[in-house]
């Protein structure tokens, strides 16, 4: 068992574009962890408000790193702070977003375990009037090898995880081809080599707000499919051809239901769901979907 009580660097990445409002806190947050083994480094995306001067307020503070680049988008960022920690270990925070004190002293001892390349926990929600409140998960929590659910669902929820720096080095960094679900083919990823450990405490609190990426729902998908396709062409010969295919009918199924419920049309929904069934003719879901879409257009 690896001892990890000597407090080994964590590394901190937070992304930012034009969230100044929200920033502060995001790093005050890290900065009072009770883990005090950390550098935090903030990537500014080509912010333009108010967070370089923002910003400016811990320059003289050793433990915080900025770097302003040309607007590049999200995963750019993301792999920017990635190349420059320095710590052994790297976790992540959104820029509106925000850690609990004891995040890093709850998931750092689960690292004791050498085969664990990645910790996560459960999150705590703030709305836009700064009240907190906490929902049961959509999606089931697994520990251990989770290559086959992970395809079928990404059970971690981004901001809470801490990774070995080794995984970035051994499985590589975010794939800048892709705009959005890049945490997902992140984590199909490592979970071919690594295992994923969880803890039910809730030491991450996510900001829900209007407009936010995660609402577009069609992009979301697409980049789904486009992600899941490029890692079964990269890492095919280590699935079952029947959990790939049950995988892409999760996706379209679920696709289907989204355009259903948003735009209110039959035809493409009516067609995703079918494609889902042909694709895993066993899935239940699929039918469940096609249920749902023929009842509610009768």
């Amino acid at each position: 068992m690896q001892d990890i009580n000597n407090q080994p660097l964590v590394s901190v990445v937070i992304a930012t574009y034009n969230m100044g409002q929200y920033l502060s806190q995001a790093v005050d947050s890290i900065l009072a962890q009770s883990w005090t083994n950390i550098e935090i480094i903030v990537v500014d995306d080509g912010s333009t408000d108010n967070t370089n001067s923002m910003m400016q307020r811990y320059e003289n503070n050793a433990k915080v790193i900025y770097i302003r680049n040309s607007n590049q988008g999200q995963p750019k960022a993301k792999n920017c702070g990635i190349k420059n920690s320095r710590g052994e270990f790297i976790a992540f925070c959104d820029a509106d977003d925000f850690w609990e004190p004891n995040k890093l002293a709850v998931q750092m001892p689960l690292f004791a375990n050498p085969k664990v390349g990645i910790v996560y926990s459960e999150v705590c929600n703030i709305d836009e009037n700064n009240q907190r409140y906490a929902k049961a998960p959509n999606e089931e929590r697994r520990e251990g090898k989770i290559t086959e659910h992970m395809l079928m669902q990404n059970c971690v929820p981004f901001g809470t995880a801490v990774i070995r720096k080794a995984c970035t080095e051994i499985n590589g960094i975010f794939d800048e081809q892709f705009r959005m679900g890049i945490d997902w083919d992140l984590w199909l990823r490592y979970s071919l080599d690594w295992e994923f450990a969880y803890t039910p405490e809730r030491t991450y609190v996510y900001r829900v707000w209007s407009g936010q990426m995660s609402n577009n729902y069609r992009g979301r998908y697409d980049h789904a499919i486009r992600i899941l396709t490029h890692f079964i062409q990269h890492y095919n010969h280590q699935l079952h051809p029947r959990i790939i295919n049950k995988a892409f009918a999760d996706i379209y199924a679920n696709q289907a239901l989204a355009i259903k419920q948003h735009e209110h049309i039959f035809k493409e929904p009516l067609l995703g769901a079918v494609k889902a069934i042909m694709l895993s003719p066993s899935y239940l879901p699929a039918w469940k979907a096609l249920i749902k879409i023929l009842v509610n257009y009768v």
